[in-house]
């Protein structure tokens, strides 16, 4: 049997998961279409989906369309979650763009059809609503070609379209319009459609496949979800003219595109392109150590069901891996590849309850481990959490996990633009056992250095191997990374070279007659509690510059309200890029600081009567210039507080008192001839 991976994509609102419980009752699959707006959905299963009408976690669910099983996969709609779309896009075959019929394309459409062809997965529109009052099939059509600069072929028509009677019927694959639309993208339809000759339908059909695997054609039906009209025209094109996946042999290879967690613990989602995955099979993730799989589950009509195996093509929840979001198996095709950007907001989140933290800071663990984008940051020091976001309804979304899965009612304080910091120059200090107040028995010397942008934390021993015991050069990294996550201005440091140019320790050594005394032995303690006294105090001399996120824009306008948005757009900050014809609208491209881009988005649809379509990215970090760089309140001890010297104590820290001779020791040691407590120097 034929298998079909299908994403079901779309702007938020324009009927997605309507689409996918139709083609789920049109398949038998369910004995009723679920409702939206009731909460009865087959793929909504969170709270909050049913709740506020959204979908949130892609969900995976299989029908049958004659001797083709298709993997049907909704995915979220909402601007925060384009993420999560583009990861399952990564393991699809094909997608269908649903587009509001009444709506047109919108600034999600853009933001997904962009990603689509980023990725290259084969497409096809359907035209929603042709039910409701306003739609206009004709108008969406002239979107589709304007605004996403592609070639549309219409397969359907519909009559009486804006009420509860409209019918759609498929229009012959050698009709003229059909024909006319194909000769765009294929050379040999044209000739004869020029010359002509009569085109025969079957021909027109391998050129449309031809051009829809080579994403140069997109297919075009209409319809209405809610009343079913357009629905099983929609089929048979999905049967007929969309690439299925190649069931290929050879090596087990597959891409782990969500991660979940059910009744019966965690299980991750594995797209396989190639080979056979069975029970107990070992495997490597990314070329890690092999992890054995205890269960497979396929997703199947009748369900996601547990087998002894899954093959090439197949979607299967597996578990016994420790995988994350975006590792392979094996080689898969390097196309289905992707990168997150990085989150350009944080929050401190708290529990309502102070008695549940623990439970908070579990729940929080839990979904910073299924979901990539999750960025949780744990202060220990005073017992919070802070999560960086990429969205305000992100927030919601975490709030209604934890009390669904977890009971912890939260609250989130407000929400900052997550800046970070970049070393200017090059700073040097050190600390030496028992000099200038230093209370541990360890010695460090830390030279900072800017790095190329991009370039992250590097850490250098400096030192020959062997000077000095392996567990207290990491244990040294280990606080220098912890330092590093807050810089002058208390926003996480990056890109930049931390070299240790020296070093001291106490030998191993115990008091006569007894065990191991760390009072007097150096212990890693030593060095992860010193080290980031000693990075701080470099860096205050290297010097940092807080950097704000930037994200790039387009906004796609008419020409007539071009000259009251380059307008706003300059007095926000904007730097415009280009300027460009699209379509008969304007394309203004250019960045802007991230800080600024919901008061764009605010004030764009007013401005602009609707009709601006605003689609924007992280793009990159950049100096904050013309005003006080914003400072991010250190929360916990400070290694550096006001008032004490480069390379004293932190306040706050467990401070070990210098230690005392042992008076019988030093006899001893004056008996054989030399001095107690010698501090080792490696480098």
């Amino acid at each position: 049997m034929s298998l079909l991976n299908l994403g079901i994509v779309a702007h938020v609102d324009a009927g997605k998961t309507s689409l996918t419980e139709r083609l789920l009752f049109e398949a038998g699959a369910v004995s009723r279409p679920g409702s939206v707006d009731d909460g009865t959905t087959r793929t909504d299963s969170m709270e909050l989906e049913r709740r506020r009408g959204i979908t949130i976690r892609a969900a995976v669910t299989s029908i049958d369309l004659g001797d083709l099983t298709v993997n049907l996969l909704d995915t979220p709609g909402h601007p925060d979650f384009i993420a999560e779309v583009e990861r399952s896009l990564a393991v699809l075959d094909a997608a269908v763009l649903v587009v509001s019929g009444v709506e047109g394309v919108q600034p999600q459409t853009v933001a997904i059809w962009r990603a689509l062809r980023r990725i290259g997965v084969p497409t096809l529109f359907f035209v929603n609503k042709v039910d409701r009052r306003g739609s206009d099939v004709d108008r969406v059509l002239g979107q589709i070609r304007r605004r996403l600069a592609t070639c549309p072929v219409m397969l359907t028509t519909v009559t009486g379209q804006g009420g509860r009677d409209a019918r759609v019927r498929a229009l012959r694959l050698d009709a003229e319009p059909v024909v006319a639309a194909v000769a765009e993208a294929d050379d040999v339809i044209a000739g004869r459609w020029l010359s002509g000759e009569p085109v025969r339908a079957r021909d027109v059909r391998r050129a449309i496949r031809r051009a829809v695997r080579r994403t140069e054609l997109a297919p075009v039906a209409c319809g209405s979800a809610i009343t079913g009209a357009g629905v099983p025209q929609l089929r048979q094109i999905l049967a007929g003219l969309l690439p299925r996946c190649e069931e290929r042999d050879g090596p087990v290879a597959g891409t782990v595109f969500a991660v979940d967690r059910d009744g019966h613990g965690r299980r991750a989602w594995l797209r396989l392109w190639s080979g056979r995955l069975r029970v107990r099979d070992r495997v490597a993730l990314n070329g890690d150590r092999p992890q054995t799989v205890t269960e497979i589950a396929v997703s199947e009509p009748d369900g996601i069901l547990v087998r002894a195996a899954a093959s090439a093509g197949q979607i299967a929840a597996v578990r016994g891996l420790s995988a994350r979001i975006g590792q392979h198996v094996g080689d898969p095709p390097r196309r289905h590849l992707y990168r997150f950007p990085p989150p350009t907001r944080q929050a401190l989140v708290e529990p309502v309850d102070p008695a549940q933290r623990l439970a908070l800071f579990a729940g929080l663990a839990d979904l910073a481990d299924e979901d990539p984008l999750v960025d949780l940051r744990l202060d220990e020091h005073r017992s919070e959490a802070i999560i960086r976001l990429h969205g305000e309804v992100q927030k919601e979304v975490i709030a209604s996990l934890l009390e669904e899965r977890y009971g912890v009612r939260v609250r989130f304080s407000g929400t900052l633009t997550a800046c970070i910091e970049r070393v200017v120059g090059e700073g040097h200090a050190e600390d030496r056992i028992r000099e200038r107040g230093n209370p541990y028995l360890a010695g460090v010397g830390l030279r900072v250095e800017a790095a190329p942008v991009g370039h992250g934390i590097e850490f250098r021993p400096g030192i020959e191997p062997g000077r000095l015991p392996p567990a207290f050069i990491a244990a040294t990294e280990e606080g220098v990374r912890a330092a590093l996550r807050y810089g002058r201005f208390g926003w996480p440091v990056t890109d930049c070279v931390i070299t240790m140019t020296s070093s001291q320790y106490w030998p191993r050594q115990s008091k006569p007659h007894q065990k191991f005394d760390k009072s007097i032995s150096s212990v890693a303690a030593d060095f992860r509690n010193l080290a980031p006294v000693v990075v701080t105090a470099a860096l205050r001399e290297a010097g940092t510059r807080v950097c704000q996120p930037v994200e790039r824009f387009d906004v796609n306008l008419p020409h007539e309200q071009a000259d009251a948005v380059t307008a706003l757009l300059g007095r926000l900050g904007a730097a415009i890029d280009d300027t460009a014809e699209a379509g008969g609208y304007l394309e203004v491209s250019g960045t802007l600081p991230s800080s600024r881009v919901p008061r764009i988005v605010a004030a764009l649809p007013d401005l602009t009567g609707g009709e601006a379509v605003l689609t924007a990215h992280f793009d990159h970090y950049a100096p904050v210039t013309g005003e006080d760089p914003p400072v991010l309140p250190r929360r916990g001890p400070d290694p550096a507080p006001a008032g004490v010297v480069p390379g004293g104590a932190p306040v706050g820290a467990v401070s070990r008192p210098a230690p005392r001779p042992c008076r019988r020791r030093a006899r001893c040691a004056a008996a054989r001839g030399r001095r107690p407590g010698p501090a080792r120097r490696s480098g």
